[in-house]
């Protein structure tokens, strides 16, 4: 286990020092990216036990300029007792706040339809995150989303993973 830590920090430390040199060149706008997120969700419901579990999400979009992208995401997987996510589909404006070359905060606002094995909802969705390059066209990140906010209950997932950008 010590040696998994060790190796991870040194990885992160390597890939760190090869995004500050990455960052040299100005990108091209539109820019596209795909990235690949473990999805952590949550399903909390008023009168009902809360379920959660871990999906995978997908996420593509276009980014126009250094403060603004269209995103998608597509996601799905995890099972909690009664309830497993078949799928859940959204389209979002992206706000950017360039911190640095290397780090970006965001916003996302937009529109997710949700499927779960017992109910199929949409609603206005939103959330933050925030992004740091790892290498030229690499960079990790995380978000937390609110995807469904209904009267009875609110679905949730917080996500981590990379973004390549092409």
């Amino acid at each position: 286990m010590k040696t998994l830590v060790i190796s991870s920090v040194s990885a992160l430390l390597v890939a760190g020092a090869l995004g500050a040199t990455a960052q040299a060149q100005q990108p091209l706008y539109p820019q596209g990216y795909l990235g690949g997120d473990a999805m952590f969700w949550e399903l909390d419901r008023d009168r009902a036990p809360d379920r959660d579990s871990v999906g995978l999400r997908l996420r593509g979009g276009a980014q126009f300029n250094d403060y603004f992208a269209a995103e998608g995401h597509l996601g799905g997987g995890g099972s909690d007792g009664g309830v497993e996510l078949d799928y859940l589909v959204g389209a979002y404006a992206k706000g950017i706040l360039p911190i640095s070359r290397e780090f970006r905060l965001y916003g996302l606002l937009g529109y997710t339809e949700v499927d779960f094995d017992v109910d199929r909802e949409s609603d206005f969705s939103y959330g933050a995150g925030a992004e740091f390059d790892v290498a030229p066209n690499l960079a990790i990140g995380g978000d937390y989303m609110r995807y469904l906010d209904k009267s009875n209950y609110t679905f949730d997932a917080a996500s981590v993973g990379l973004t390549y950008r092409f």
